[in-house]
């Protein structure tokens, strides 16, 4: 993993049934997310501004292309990290887009968490650099 730095971009997607995890998991690192660019798709970014009192850039929701456009940034060096809350009990229409990002932050050496364990290991070891 390579060095980070106060003030690092990071992405925060979640699917329906996982956005209330989200935003329990942003209120327990508040204090580190909020000395980070934050970076979510639509509705999941207006759940951590309204309930958790975060500044979050709102992309479009995933299903219309919020997951392509945070890859796109990805791409180009413009984010740090990932947590995508993913459900993988449903079914998910943009399915190829959810694949693609995550391929992404494989091909870019980008750390990615996907459920709350790993989320909470990931953002506890950048939250102590």
């Amino acid at each position: 993993m390579r060095p980070y730095h106060r003030g690092m971009n990071i992405a925060l997607i979640a699917h329906d049934r996982k956005k209330d995890d989200m935003v329990r998991l942003a209120r327990e690192f508040s204090e580190f997310l909020s000395r980070c660019r934050l970076v979510a798709t639509g509705t999941t970014g207006g759940r951590l501004h309204d309930e958790a009192g975060l500044e979050v850039e709102c992309m479009l929701s995933g299903p219309l292309g919020g997951d392509l456009q945070i890859g796109a940034r990805l791409s180009v060096g413009e984010i740090d990290a990932v947590v995508f809350l993913r459900d993988p009990m449903t079914p998910q229409p943009h399915e190829p887009d959810i694949n693609a990002l995550v391929r992404a932050c494989d091909v870019h050496d980008i750390p990615c968490a996907t459920n709350l364990a790993g989320a909470r290991a990931l953002l506890g070891e950048l939250s102590r650099r």
